[in-house]
């Protein structure tokens, strides 16, 4: 089929782009600039100029293809709620652009969005009722799900890892050690993000377009309980930086912004999607590609 694939520059999105050229399908990529352009271009991929505030060139992009990819998000957290608005709106937009037909239409989310503190499982729904202004677009997801739109959701791990991962949570973690001098974590740090390499991610969406069915959440996890304290670890070795513990009411002062995700348990399970989809991940763990030096070359 041709898809539509927004986000198809990105670190994750450019992975999906060659594997699903490598099953047999044709991409249609959207490009905000130039430089975007250029990069499709060279993967072989046929260029749709627009962004995702531009609701002409998502309809008008949904309206060429077979299937739609919507990996495309502003990751700008100094105004999250107004880019989580933006990811709304363009994923209410692709959907009415193809009601009334059978294109599959996957949305990406994130398993952190689910139930934090015990494990989160496909099937489970967010709590709209909680505070996260990024619950809006699977919120979205199931109003176009009820007029049989054939929508679907890959909630993503925390940390997408592997080679050239560099604006992750993981890199993350990565500079905020080294401008500090120590790699640390918040308490003991027995909370748990999950991960999945992006090869493996890849090999996902492609799975979970050519079979979904309308509403149907799909986990893109490998690992589903990795601690805090083990990453610390990992990326203070391969530093040499020393490892410590922050107490809660100096996180904020170590980790800034980013504390709230450092210090959240998000455990996650990928089980139903592996059964589902018959998907299993082969590529390497976060911690294997910490170990060998992907993340510091």
């Amino acid at each position: 089929m041709k898809v539509f694939v927004t986000g198809a520059t990105g670190f994750v999105g450019s992975a999906v782009v060659k594997e699903l050229i490598n099953a047999g399908h044709k991409v249609l990529g959207l490009a905000r600039n130039e430089a975007a352009e250029k990069a499709l271009l060279l993967s072989g991929v046929e260029v749709h100029r627009g962004d995702l505030e531009d609701l002409e060139s998502l309809k008008a992009g949904a309206n060429l293809a077979d299937g739609i990819i919507h990996m495309g998000f502003i990751h700008d957290f100094t105004r999250f709620a107004k880019v989580c608005e933006i990811d709304r709106v363009a994923i209410e937009t692709i959907g009415n652009a193809i009601l009334g037909t059978t294109k599959p239409f996957l949305v990406t989310s994130g398993t952190l969005v689910v139930n934090t503190g015990s494990l989160a499982t496909e099937d489970m729904l967010p709590n709209y009722n909680g505070h996260n202004p990024r619950l809006a677009s699977e919120k979205a997801v199931d109003v176009l799900a009820a007029q049989n739109v054939r929508v679907s959701v890959v909630r993503l791990s925390p940390s997408v890892h592997g080679e050239g991962d560099i604006h992750g949570f993981v890199p993350m973690l990565i500079d905020i050690a080294k401008k500090a001098g120590s790699s640390a974590y918040i308490g003991n740090g027995e909370n748990r993000w999950t991960g999945i390499h992006r090869q493996d991610a890849a090999r996902l969406y492609t799975l979970a377009l050519e079979k979904a069915e309308p509403g149907a959440r799909f986990h893109g996890v490998a690992e589903e309980s990795i601690t805090l304290k083990s990453i610390a670890e990992s990326i203070g070795e391969q530093l040499d930086l020393p490892v410590v513990s922050i107490p809660m009411d100096e996180a904020a002062a170590h980790f800034g912004w980013f504390e709230h995700f450092v210090n959240i348990d998000g455990p996650a399970s990928g089980q139903l999607t592996r059964d589902r989809l018959d998907w299993e991940p082969r590529y390497s763990s976060l911690i294997e590609d910490l170990e060998q030096g992907v993340y510091f070359k």
